[in-house]
Order: structure tokens, then sequence, then C-alpha cells
């Protein structure tokens, strides 16, 4: 399939700009959302990954570089080694238990922090047909500097009636 999904728009929710409780609690976790339109045609979901994986917006390092068009990592990962094996399908529980638990993990996060996740990742996440997860590829993918993030979550999520796939990673740095 040639590569026909196109960029739609980017949100990041950097917890840095919202008031913890501890001023610590912010954990320099983030999280980044890319939203692309899917193609015309009606295609399959492992297509769909293998078109994800080719985008430009695919390749970023999520350690301050942003998207490299001639990029060779995605995350801690080298890009090469990513692959639509490397996602499994999961339920939008366990998608919203992953993120929720990330989240909170120094404690609540600040009601205005929980309503923009709500609105930008948790909304999206209940409307989606389809949820993958990229999960663990394995220390031998890992990049020369990839260590950078504690935690790398990264979730596809597929909303075929929007004709949205939207890339939701949430990292720290």
């Amino acid at each position: 399939m040639e590569n026909q999904l196109t960029h739609e728009a980017s949100t990041f929710i950097n917890f840095r700009d919202y008031k913890f409780r501890d001023p610590k609690a912010h954990g320099y976790r983030w999280v980044d959302i890319k939203h692309l339109r899917l193609p015309a045609e009606s295609v399959g979901g492992r297509e769909l990954l293998a078109a994800l994986i080719g985008h430009e917006q695919f390749r970023n390092d999520y350690a301050g570089g942003g998207v490299l068009a001639d990029g060779t990592r995605h995350g801690p990962y080298w890009l090469e080694l990513v692959t639509p094996d490397a996602y499994e399908a999961v339920s939008r529980k366990e998608c919203a238990h992953t993120l929720w638990g990330w989240a909170n993990q120094f404690g609540d996060v600040p009601s205005k922090l929980n309503a923009d996740l709500q609105q930008e990742v948790f909304d999206r996440l209940a409307a989606a047909d389809h949820v993958h997860y990229l999960n663990g590829l394995g220390d031998g993918t890992v990049h020369d500097w990839g260590g950078v993030h504690e935690d790398f979550h990264e979730f596809v999520l597929v909303d075929r009636s929007a004709g949205r796939i939207s890339l939701v990673v949430a990292a720290d740095d």
C-alpha cells in the first residue's frame, strides 16, 4: 500500500505545565499525540500499522530531536526494527489502565491535567475501533542512547468512523 496517511494535527501535553501539590510529581512526563487521516480505501490493521511506521511523523526519537524525515530512530528503538508485528492488539480497558497508571504513578494528577488527558487521549481511546500497543521490543532493539526514557508507552488508536489513526506516546525524559 502506498503511504496515503496524511498528518492532520499533533498535540503535546507536558506535565510540567500543570501545578502539582509536590512540585516534582510531574516526573518530567509528557504525552505526544499525532493524528493522521486514514486512506479513502479500506485497509487492514497490519497495513495501517505498516503505513504509520513508514510515515515521516513516525520518525521521532522523542528526546528533543523532533520529527526527522531521514531519521533512523523511533522513541528508544531503531526505526528499522519497528514492524507491524511489534504491536499487539489490546482492549481499550487495558490501554486506559496502563495510561492512567502511568499518569498517576506519583499521585493523582491535577484536575486541569486530568481534563486535558481525558479530552485528548481517553475520549479518543473510547471512540477507537482498534488499539495496538508497541510492547517491549527488547534490549537488542534499543538504539545507542535509547535508554533516556525510564517509561515509554506507545499506543495506536484506529477510529474508522472518524477516518483517523492516532499515535499516542506517553513517556518521560
